[in-house]
């Protein structure tokens, strides 16, 4: 034991998962950064290109709703008894 009454080993531990701890910080951080450059980035650049709006918002200032019927069958009685 040294003067301070803790073990080496106990020293020698904490000192390594505080080491692993700002490694894991960094590897998060690496990880997202090129998750994002190598799947989200090239996708919005070619949805930007192409002109895509995938939440159909570039027409939503003129409309007084955003509410779009749905194009499944008719609500009728038969349909609300099969649902229950």
């Amino acid at each position: 034991m040294n003067e301070a009454g803790t073990p080496i080993w106990k020293r020698l531990l904490d000192g390594w998962v505080a080491i692993a701890g700002r490694f894991g910080h960094i590897q998060t951080l690496l990880l997202l950064a090129i998750f994002y450059l190598i799947l989200i980035g090239p996708v919005s650049i070619v949805q930007a290109i192409a002109r895509r709006d995938q939440l159909d918002k570039r027409g939503l200032w003129k409309d007084e709703s955003a509410w779009h019927d749905a194009d499944t069958a008719g609500a009728d009685l038969e349909r609300a008894k099969l649902l229950s």
